[in-house]
């Protein structure tokens, strides 16, 4: 039974379907690591200086200031952190722009390739040819009559 389902598995997971989703996951998370880096070392620092110095990622409320209990222990702030979540939101709308204009490129090459190359029928095959040369000389021999 084990060695079954272990089949099952491996045909499964060598399908080309599967495969073909695991390099683009994989891609995909190195391709958000970067957008994320663009986001947040490249494009939030301007933004920040031009609404007056503001890190979005330290954006917070705060709704129970830190304290430290009798025995010594701090107990942490509660807070809202919706800088992190501006970052997030940002980082996701760049993400998805970026996704669109590569998706924009490959289908305007998938056009341009189509119309480089124009879809050419097959040639029929020799019995169909062959067919068609007697109907041919058939109508040939029926006006000269």
């Amino acid at each position: 039974m084990k060695s079954k389902l272990i089949d099952e598995f491996k045909q499964f997971a060598m399908r080309g379907n599967v495969i073909d989703l695991a390099v683009g996951v994989v891609i995909g998370a190195a391709f958000g690591k970067i957008v994320s880096s663009l986001v947040a070392d490249v494009i939030m620092p301007p933004i920040g200086v031009l609404v007056g110095g503001v890190n979005f990622t330290d954006l917070g409320i705060t709704l129970k200031q830190a304290q430290t209990a009798a025995s010594g222990e701090v107990i942490p702030a509660v807070t809202i952190n919706y800088g992190n979540f501006l970052q997030a939101t940002f980082d996701f709308i760049i993400i998805a722009f970026a996704i669109f204009l590569f998706i924009k490129l490959i289908n305007r090459l998938n056009r341009k390739k189509e119309t480089e190359t124009p879809a050419t029928p097959p040639a029929p095959p020799a019995d169909v040819q062959l067919l068609t040369e007697i109907r041919d000389l058939l109508k040939k021999q029926e006006t000269r009559q």
